[in-house]
């Protein structure tokens, strides 16, 4: 039986990651500077950590004694793969407003967590960087390459960080040997992940004000619409990842859809699931770039493909956020409204 730690595993991501590596057999550990929001960890051992301190690195990498007995017994007392997804992150209004915080918290936890696996013998290690690390695009340029991304110009301090981090990976990879997998995330979505309280990525944010509108009526969303974007279901990209991390793909690797819509088009998609007529308000907000333009060509190698099209993915998302919605007033009208969103 493997070991793996999923730093980050109280996140969307991270939550969804623990239940696929337990479903492959896995004894897993989760770290996070929080337990999950929505679900029930289904991790073997779950430590509340702040990964921005490098002892709290080192407890979440040493792993119980004595060992589990159905793990064996091995040479070095560590984890088979480590799985780094802890960050400070959110969306778009999120990475404007937090620069300061995502890369002074980012780039800590990082240093310390790849810093701390290296020299503990941590034989395989994954590292979740972002397509943030690619440049403003005109929608229907050629398609960037990983390498493409240098000479870099991130539009975003988000992206900056995660460069950065991805070399520090790298450069420990290099000098103690430890096998090193980066995955450059597109937009990800899907159940269990944040939906309000400013952190929530598009799709989310959508599904949330679709639910709480009536029908025929308005919803504020920034800019004019015309910004295009591709977005990735999340079973999608936690296969993406495990297939990574298993392959022989060094240096980074973008998982994503090749799907680009508009988030005009991402409006109406939300509103038909929902089965509303919905207007828009177009509001001055942070959009971010006009549209990033990829190629998947390298993951396409491990025989993964991205199989939930944007509209499966919101029949799968917009239910679960209208329950939160409705969740969240039916307890607003108990007088719990501060408690459900603390």
């Amino acid at each position: 039986m493997k070991r793996a730690l999923v730093c980050g595993a109280g996140g969307f991501i991270g939550g969804h990651l623990v239940k696929k590596l337990k479903r492959e057999g896995y004894w897993v550990r989760g770290v996070d500077i929080k337990a999950h929001e929505f679900a029930s960890t289904q991790a073997d051992e779950f430590l509340l950590l702040d990964l921005r301190e490098p002892e709290n690195c080192r407890i979440a990498l040493t792993l119980p004694a004595p060992l589990p007995p159905n793990l064996g017994r091995s040479e070095r007392a560590t984890f088979d793969e480590v799985y780094q997804l802890a960050a400070d992150m959110g969306g778009m209004g999120f990475i404007h407003s937090a620069e300061c915080e995502i890369m002074h918290n980012n780039v800590l936890i990082n240093v310390h967590m790849t810093h701390q696996a290296a020299t503990m013998g941590v034989p395989r290690y994954f590292y979740s960087s972002s397509v943030c690390v690619y440049r403003d695009m005109q929608p229907g340029e050629p398609e960037l390459t990983e390498a493409e991304a240098i000479p870099a110009n991130p539009d975003n301090e988000y992206g900056w960080e995660k460069l950065y981090s991805e070399r520090i990976a790298q450069a420990y990879g290099r000098r103690y040997g430890m096998t090193v997998r980066i995955a450059r995330f597109q937009n990800c979505y899907g159940p269990e992940g944040t939906w309000t309280g400013g952190r929530e990525k598009a799709p989310a944010a959508i599904c949330r004000k679709v639910a709480e509108a009536p029908d025929a009526g308005t919803i504020p969303v920034w800019g004019d619409g015309a910004a295009v974007r591709s977005y990735t279901y999340v079973d999608d990209t936690v296969d993406g990842i495990y297939r990574l991390m298993h392959s022989e793909l060094e240096g980074a690797v973008n998982i994503g859809n090749p799907e680009y819509v508009t988030v005009k088009e991402l409006v109406e998609t939300v509103a038909e699931v929902a089965g509303k007529r919905i207007n828009v308000e177009w509001v001055q907000g942070p959009v971010g770039v006009q549209s990033r333009n990829f190629s998947n060509e390298r993951i396409y190698s491990t025989g993964w493909r991205a199989r939930v099209p944007l509209v499966e993915g919101i029949k799968q998302t917009y239910p679960w956020i209208e329950a939160q919605v409705q969740r969240s007033k039916d307890a607003e009208e108990r007088g719990e409204g501060e408690t459900m969103r603390g």
